[in-house]
This record gives structure tokens, sequence and C-alpha cells, in this order.
């Protein structure tokens, strides 16, 4: 029953004060809080992605985090338990690098301990204002459930999955070439390749094998002292006779063999093969292949040492441009020819990447293949087409999962060697442990630290196992909620986070991490290109906000079908801004017509029941899109009827009988069942997309009668069979025809719409009787002839 007290609306909606205030209100009144006692509600769970803390929001995530929260209060709002947790990603290299950008320092100017201090100031002092961003943009996590990626308790499970990966045997230590950054100085894993396009030059070079010259193709000149063979393919007849020979290194005089190999590409360069240690995975290969020697000539800040001499300290720019600047002087460069080539660089940086043979650790993927790539069929992809991306990764792998950096902040390795080199592990009670200040239980010899730290995908892999206390007092949860629900996430990181989690599910538990997952594109600039500060295009959402509301970007971000990139285009978010406006002042002008409203069980007019029926359909594609994770096509949908259906034609053919009760009788008791149960169902389908909006309305009126703390948490329309009407649909709609020809008339004739006019020609198919009072009314018209046939019209002023 609909309370009689007269409730005061506030003339305006100011998002400014109405978003902060909600917020709090369903921060202190845990109305996302995850309810670990309810064991009778279906349990949605989600692992959300852990943001790398970067000193704010940036559009990409107000983007990607807005879609997944659709679908998270849709979920909430079916009456499901949602779990729903909020972590921040503060470890490793790419905090390191944001430190040293941010205090002006370098990593390796410090001790250990101080460099970690000084990141874990830095954290603790941006992490607050960081997740405020998310906050300000509507996220319904339980913030109550948080973690961070460096505290005790994901180093407890990031060591927890090191010690069973270890027992397991999936992961090994072995001293071999790994990708090296030379500016970050840490091996890195394949997922962390860039390619990117850089102009080059070939170089043709001259070797000699006695008195014969030979011709090699590089685009690398400065591995000329790496240099360790020459290959050619078995088959080219141009280079049999130099089986056996030797040939002569230019500049550097040290001679290496020349051997036959099936990989040498006849049709590339000369023929002519030069292997180095190490330009590329080819070399490493042919080193193993065929037990060459090892010549390394960079150091690990990058720069040339000892073993290329006149060079030595050079970085490897300056040694390329002199060697070849060498070569020319002294006749040995045949010919140069610019190329533009993909280059494998760090994508944390944009370094070109280097190999270098050190001691890492791995976690073993190239066994495991075949189950990886079972594993992607016992997953629901959204859009279906990214379990492609996810596939052609595993297929191309050519590196197992190096898990160790050099550097100092991030979460350590529960690892001791011995004099002997003998590896020696913490036992799982003692976890976390750092090994520089922990020794291992009952071992009282002198050991040596780990010295390097886990790659931080090492960590934000356990994401699920973190979230759910798989190594707390809470293992029920694991139980419970394992595999989750759903992961959200972008399209750039299925190589990555999204890789690295299936192969930790399967790896720990022997089951995928999750039913579902989401996947998002990523924000353009209005020209479709990249956003970045460099370019000069990056538009802060924080701007965005203030400028317009919280309401209006994600009204914005869900313009787009999931999986698809978005340019930013400001006329959208105003689009956005003018629906809140319109929706303030709509169903503001429902709650003022139903103060007094008590409820109805007659019989419905007749565009009661059109509305009613077109307002069922809507429920249920929205329903279905939902279920799909096609948010979009809920917003369009929603968008559509609420504009060009309610807002345009039943609140204007529904006035004559809220403003005059005394000619309708029970039809205006009926207006007022169907506005009541209308607006708040359209409050409903936009409550996910625009969260605010909908509960300032919500609080103002519909709570005292639903009972609900939160439009959040009360339930989401359902759509009945028996409210279709095809009937009162096709009359409707022959209404709204009736009405938009008449709009036309008096526009093109510049009369008012409230102009009088005085007759009505139709000529239709329907029965238009019992809503002709209706036209009549909205259309101004004194009288009205109406007779079978084609659909016409004739309008008298």
């Amino acid at each position: 029953m609909v309370p009689k007290e007269k409730v005061e609306l506030p003339k305006h909606y100011d998002a400014k004060e109405a978003e902060p205030k909600w917020q709090a209100y369903w921060q202190d009144e845990g109305i996302y809080k995850f309810d670990e006692q309810d064991s009778e509600k279906d349990v949605y769970s989600v692992d959300t992605p852990p943001p790398t803390v970067s000193g704010k929001m940036h559009l990409g995530h107000a983007f990607s985090y807005a879609q997944e929260d659709y679908v998270v209060r849709y979920q909430r709002m079916l009456g499901k338990n949602v779990f729903y947790p909020f972590g921040t990603d503060d470890n490793g290299l790419p905090t390191e690098r944001l430190v040293e950008k941010e205090r002006k320092v370098r990593a390796h100017d410090y001790s250990r301990d101080e460099f970690r201090k000084i990141c874990l100031d830095f954290v603790n002092e941006t992490k607050p204002a960081f997740t405020g961003d998310w906050i300000r943009l509507g996220m319904s996590c339980d913030f109550s459930i948080s973690y961070s990626t460096i505290d005790p308790h994901c180093q407890k499970t990031g060591q927890k999955s090191f010690l069973d990966l270890y027992k397991k045997g999936l992961l090994h230590r072995k001293e071999t070439p790994v990708a090296w950054c030379p500016t970050c100085q840490t091996a890195i894993a394949q997922a962390e390749f860039e390619n990117v396009d850089k102009q080059s030059q070939f170089h043709d070079i001259v070797f000699l094998s006695g008195s014969k010259e030979l011709i090699i193709a590089t685009t690398r000149p400065e591995l000329l002292p790496a240099c360790v063979a020459l290959c050619y393919h078995p088959t080219d007849k141009r280079y049999q006779e130099l089986k056996g020979k030797h040939a002569k290194v230019p500049l550097f005089d040290h001679e290496v063999p020349i051997i036959p190999d099936e990989d040498a590409d006849p049709e590339k360069g000369t023929g002519l093969m030069m292997v180095c240690t190490f330009g590329d995975k080819e070399d490493i290969e042919k080193w193993h292949k065929h037990n060459l020697p090892l010549k390394v000539v960079f150091t690990k800040d990058g720069k040339m040492n000892e073993h290329a001499p006149g060079y030595e300290g050079m970085k490897i720019k300056e040694a390329r441009e002199q060697i070849v600047q060498d070569l020319q002087e002294k006749k040995l460069l045949r010919s140069q020819e610019d190329i533009t080539h993909a280059v494998n660089v760090h994508e944390r940086c944009s370094t070109p990447i280097e190999f270098l043979k050190t001691p890492q650790w791995f976690v073993t993927l190239l066994d495991k293949k075949e189950e990886l790539l079972e594993a992607a069929d016992k997953i629901k992809w959204y859009p279906e087409h990214m379990k492609v991306r996810y596939l052609h990764w595993v297929e191309n792998l050519n590196w197992e999962w190096c898990i160790s950096r050099q550097r100092y902040y991030g979460v350590p390795f529960p690892v001791w060697y011995t004099k002997d080199g003998e590896i020696v592990v913490a036992d799982e009670d003692q976890l976390p442990v750092d090994p520089f200040k922990d020794r291992p239980k009952g071992n009282g010899q002198d050991l040596v630290p780990e010295e390097d730290v886990f790659d931080t995908w090492m960590i934000s892999s356990v994401s699920p196992q973190i979230a759910l206390d798989w190594v707390g007092d809470t293992k029920d949860e694991m139980k419970r909620m394992y595999p989750m629900s759903m992961r959200p996430q972008a399209h750039d990181i299925i190589r990555t986070w999204a890789f690295y989690t299936i192969t930790k599910g399967l790896y720990h538990h022997n089951e995928v991490p999750w039913n579902d997952i989401v996947i998002s594109g990523h924000v353009l600039d209005p020209k479709g290109n990249k956003m970045s500060k460099s370019r000069g295009n990056v538009v802060e959402p924080q701007g965005v906000i203030e400028k317009y509301s919280a309401d209006a970007l994600r009204f914005w971000a869900a313009g787009v079908k999931l999986g698809d990139d978005l340019p930013y285009m400001e006329k959208d978010i105003q689009t956005g801004q003018k629906t809140v406006t319109k929706l303030w002042n709509a169903i503001k002008f429902c709650i003022m017509h139903l103060e007094d409203y008590e409820g109805f069980d007659g019989e419905l007019a007749f565009l009661d029941r059109w509305l009613l029926s077109k307002f069922n359909r809507i429920v249920k594609e929205c329903t279905e899109n939902f279920d799909k994770y096609e948010y979009s096509k809920t917003k369009l949908e929603a968008e559509k009827f609420f504009w060009q259906v309610f807002c345009d034609y039943y609140l204007e053919l529904v006035k004559d009988r809220l403003y005059t009760p005394e000619k309708y009788g029970e039809d205006t008791l009926s207006a007022k069942h169907t506005l009541y149960s209308v607006s708040l169902g359209i409050l409903k389908l936009f409550a996910p997309i625009m969260p605010h909006i909908t509960e300032e309305l919500y609080q103002l009126f519909y709570r005292s009668v639903e009972g609900k703390r939160s439009i959040h948490t009360s339930s989401w329309p359902e759509w009945r069979e028996e409210l279709f009407d095809k009937e009162a649909e096709m009359v409707g709609d022959e209404v709204v025809k009736i009405v938009a020809a008449v709009r036309k008339f008096k526009s093109e004739k510049q009369l008012s719409m409230k102009a009088p006019l005085s007759k009505l020609k139709l000529t239709t198919k329907l029965n238009l009787a019992l809503v002709e009072p209706d036209i009549l009314a909205v259309t101004g018209a004194k009288t009205l002839e109406h007779k079978r046939g084609e659909f016409s019209i004739e309008i008298e002023e």
C-alpha cells in the first residue's frame, strides 16, 4: 500500500551532492556486503581485477570496471548473494617503476630494505585516493573484502602457490638464456613481450673464409663480437664447399665454424646466417643444438662488456652506430637497406629485449599445452571469439614461464641455498617468509637467501585463491565458491592474467578458476587512436565526473557491446547527462501523482494494457540480454522505451486522466497503477547502469512502498506471460501514429502543441472506440470521425 503522507520533492537533482551521499550510504549500510552466513541464496562470485596502483584511475579503468559492475548489480537484483571483493595490484616491477618516476629515485641506488620502504610508503600514501576513484565511479564492490598484492595475506598465498608447484614438480630453477630487459635489469616472461614496428637497416657485412668473401645480412652488427658460428641450409649449393671450414669475424678477428643447419633460410638475405649469443630465440636453439661456445657481450644494464674490445662501456645503440662506421672505414660493409621490422620490446618500458644466460625460476608450460588448450572449452567466453586469442597464445608458446625478477620490491621466494647450491624451501606453516630475515625450520646451516622476487603475475594469477582465503581459516569458502562465477578483464591481458590464472587453477586444483570470463575492450580517442600522454589525447575520468556525473560516464561506457573498443565522444556523455535529467523529471512527475494511490485490482484501461504489455516485452529482452552479458542491448532497449514510449507518448496520453480524475473514474486508478508499476520498473532497468539517480528517486518514494533499503537490493523486474497483450499493443501503436501525425501537422503549421483542433478524420483497420477520449485529450481535437480501412488521417484546424 502506498503511503498517504506528502513527499517533499526537491526541484532539482544535483549529482555533485547526491552521488557522494549515496556512495557513503551504500558503504555505511553495508548494501553490497557479502553475507557469509546466508547459505540459502545462490552465490555469485567475482574474481575482480585488482587495478595496478598508478596514482589515479584512467578512462580505460572507468570503462571496463563500469561494464563489469552493470553485470554484478544485475545479479544482485536477481536475489543472489554477491561476493565482489576489491583488491589493488601494488607489488613488483610496475609499482617499482612508478615509484622511481614519482619519487625521482633509482632502485639500485638503495639497499633492498630502503627501497622496499620507499615503495611501501608510496603505496600507503596513494592507495586511499586511488581506491576512492573506484568508489566515485559507483562500483558496488564489497570494499570490506579488500586486499593488496603486497600484503602478508597475498604474500602467503603466492608463496603457498610456489611450494605447491615445487612439490608437484611443476617448476624448476636453471641457468639458461632468458629474455632480459636492460632498462628494468630483470628477466621477463614471453607474455611481457610487445611487438612494435621499428625503423632499422639490413647491413651486408663481409666475413672471410680464407680468401673467400662471405656476405652476412644482419640488422644487429653490434652482435658481431658475440658471433659463434655461421649457418647455411644443407641443400644450399652455394655453400657446400664451406662445410667444416671457418670464417673470420670482421673487426674482432676471431674464427667461427661454418655449419649446415636445416633451419637456415636460403631465401633470407644471402642464405648465410650469423649465430650469436644471443640475438633471438633462433640463436638460443642453434647454440643448444650445435653445442656452441658462449660469448656474452652485453652487461645487465645494456652496455658492451670486455668481450667487445674497443666498444666496452658503450650503450648497445651507440656500439651499433660505431661498429657500422668502423666497418665502412675498413670497407667491410657492402651495402645497407632501410627496413621496417617487428621488434620485441618490454611492454613495461618499451626497451628492446635482449637475451642473457642467467639462473632463473620457471613454471613448466610447454609440456602442458594440451591441458591448457582443453581448459578453454570448460569456460564460457563472452564474447565467444575472445577464446581464439587464448588458444592462439597457448599454441604459440615457445618459452616456459619465467617467474623470477631481479628487483627489490615484490613478494620474495620462500627459498634458500646451501653453499653447495642445494635448494631449501620453507614449510607452509611458516608463510609468509622473507629469506633475508627468516630461516627454514630445523635447518641450522649457513644458508644463502634467494635474492629474486616473484613476477607480479605470480601473485595476480592466484587472485581467486587470495579472495577465497585459500591459506586462511575459511577454506570452506574455496569449496563453496571455487570455481568462481565470473572473471571480468580487458582483452589485452588474456595472454597474461587469464592464461596464468587458468594455469594455476589446473595446477593447484585440477579445475578451471571460473565458469564465465567476460572480456572488455579499450577506450580510444574520437579519431580511433589509442589514448596516451605522448599523443596528448588523454581524457581523465575524474574531470568527466566533475563536469557531468558518474552516472553520465557509466551511461557512455554502456554504449558499446562487450569486447568492442569505444571512441570517447563527449556528446555521448552529454546524452547520458540528459538521460539523468529526464529520469529525474519524468519519475518525479509520476511520484507527484502517486501520493494518494492505494493500489488497484480492477480492469485496466486499454492504453494501460498497451504500456504494460510493451514494458513486459522490454523486461523480457533486457533480462535475456543481461543473462548473456549484453548490457549494451539492455541499455539501448531501456533507453528507447523510456524516451520514445513512456515519456514521448504515454505520459502525454495519461495526463488528462491524472489531472481530471472525475471524468474517468476507475480509469484514473488504472493509470496510477500503470504509472507506479512502469516507473518503478524503468528505474530498476536503469539501476545497474546509472546507480545514483535511480537510488535518489527510489529513496524519495518507492522504498517506503517496497520496504527495501536500496533499489540495488530490490528485485529485478519479472516479465509475465499473461501481461503480453497483442490487441492492446496494436491499438496503442495506432494511437502513437495518430499523435505523431498531429504533432507533425501542428509543427508544420507553427501551432502550439496545445492548440485546439476542430476535427480528426481517421481511417484505420482497428476499433479505436475505447481510446477515443485519450486521442481527443492529447491532440486537443473537439471531435473525431472514424471509419475502417487503410490508415490515413485528415486534420481540421
